[in-house]
């Protein structure tokens, strides 16, 4: 089958790199170079070190022994550097599903979690998250979706775009219903430890050998633009993985590499200050929709910097956001690019004056539309 067109992608394209506020994305505000050098202590005789020669299949050694011993158990065997954790999904999704397999995803989700099984022809059951439960995934619920015909369960929590989740009870009962269909599990781990009560839940591959999990230093990390993604897998099926990737990107860039590998050693440090920020952010949100409760309603996201928030009067969402960006210079992600309408995302992961700038224009787009209704 073809892949469907990737429609948030083609919102940020049309938006991201041309607006002045960016309240559509949902990960934390990146770093620049010269930050990211003075927080790693990166010099230039360390970039001096590097040679431009093609790297191992499933990464740098020492960047997945620096993967491994933060999010796993230290064994890098069960390791697989990725070019963003979008090709993670790509390979894993491939080597693993057929067409006509029973795959159960999250609805709404991001769109590369269910569209690449999809296009390969799977048969898609879809656990929705209702905004009338306060997005609270439905376990019973998920009990009736799940059976022995079931290949894969395809999970991101915290969730994108709600921001949503699970306490670990919560999670260890799913792997345990998972486990007992004997089905796998993807596990999307991309704000994981961008969390605003308890720990982070654990990674589920330590837990369920048919469980992979992915992460990526783009969301949580303020590095997206490094493009760099992992994957935790058993060793056979990241051997399916390379016979893939040896066709499409082979391995990743020694540079790209070293930074990364730098980056996860200093990860807390990334993580401390933007996580500060997004709890400054997040209680500036709930501020700005207490004012504007009468309009717009939301759940309090649990993790990530992404909200999706439901708007009780806007008829057409698309043109609403078409016009916050055209009037305003202010990128809101419209709930049509997750299938589902009166929703917005938005991103509160950027710097604090520029959340108060666009939600002001945001206000401001509100009252006019109220005024044009009413008369």
């Amino acid at each position: 089958m073809e892949i469907a067109p990737a429609l948030l992608e083609n919102w940020l394209r049309d938006y991201y790199f041309d607006l002045s506020i960016d309240l559509g994305c949902s990960g934390v505000l990146p770093y620049s170079f010269a930050e990211l050098r003075r927080l790693l202590n990166l010099t230039e005789a360390d970039l001096d070190q590097i040679v431009f020669r093609d790297s191992r299949s499933l990464g740098d050694l020492e960047l997945r022994d620096a993967i491994a011993r933060r999010w796993g158990n230290g064994d890098n065997n069960q390791v697989m550097v990725t070019n963003g954790s979008s090709e993670a999904m790509y390979l894993i999704m491939h080597a693993l599903l057929r067409a006509s397999d029973e795959v159960i995803v999250l609805e709404p989700a991001y769109q590369s979690l269910f569209s690449i099984a999809e296009s390969i022809g799977c048969r898609l059951k879809r656990w929705r998250l209702r905004f009338d439960r306060q997005f609270i995934p439905d376990m019973d619920e998920f009990k009736g979706l799940i059976g022995p015909r079931t290949r894969m369960v395809i999970l991101n929590f915290p969730h994108n775009p709600t921001g949503a989740s699970l306490d670990t009870e919560q999670q260890e009962e799913l792997i345990s219903v998972i486990e007992e269909a004997g089905a796998y599990l993807f596990w999307d781990g991309a704000f994981a430890e961008l969390v605003y009560e308890g720990l982070p839940l654990p990674n589920p591959a330590l837990r369920y050998e048919r469980a992979i999990s992915i992460g990526t230093l783009s969301k949580a990390y303020g590095l997206p633009g490094l493009r760099v993604g992992w994957c935790f897998a058993a060793s056979e099926i990241l051997d399916k993985c390379i016979r893939l990737r040896d066709y499409i990107s082979l391995a990743m860039s020694p540079l790209v590499e070293m930074i990364a590998r730098l980056a996860i050693e200093k990860a807390d440090d990334l993580l401390g200050s933007r996580l500060l920020q997004a709890r400054t952010n997040l209680e500036l949100m709930a501020a700005w929709l207490k004012q504007h409760q009468n309009e717009v309603e939301w759940v309090r996201p649990k993790g990530g910097v992404s909200s999706f928030l439901h708007f009780r009067r806007i008829n057409d969402i698309e043109a609403f956001c078409h016009q916050l960006a055209q009037k305003h210079s202010v990128l809101l992600v419209p709930g049509t690019c997750f299938n589902h309408e009166s929703f917005v995302r938005l991103g509160f992961g950027g710097p604090t004056s520029q959340l108060k700038q666009g939600l002001s224009c945001l206000s401001e787009l509100l009252a006019e539309v109220a005024l044009s209704r009413s008369h």
